[in-house]
């Protein structure tokens, strides 16, 4: 795995990426019963979060 070089393909990834791991969190806590925390930092410094509680 390597970094994307092209800034607006590398930003394109990171938004589909963090759609993906955001849904993948949710359902984890719905399937298991689960508490769940995710904190996700963009490249830009953008703070994104999920919790289930």
């Amino acid at each position: 795995m390597r970094r994307i070089e092209n800034a607006t393909s590398r930003q394109v990834t990171f938004t589909k990426r963090r759609n993906g791991l955001l849904k993948k969190a949710f359902e984890l806590s719905v399937l298991c019963d689960a508490e769940v925390g995710l904190i996700i930092f963009s490249p830009r410094g953008r703070l994104y979060e999920f919790s289930s509680s």
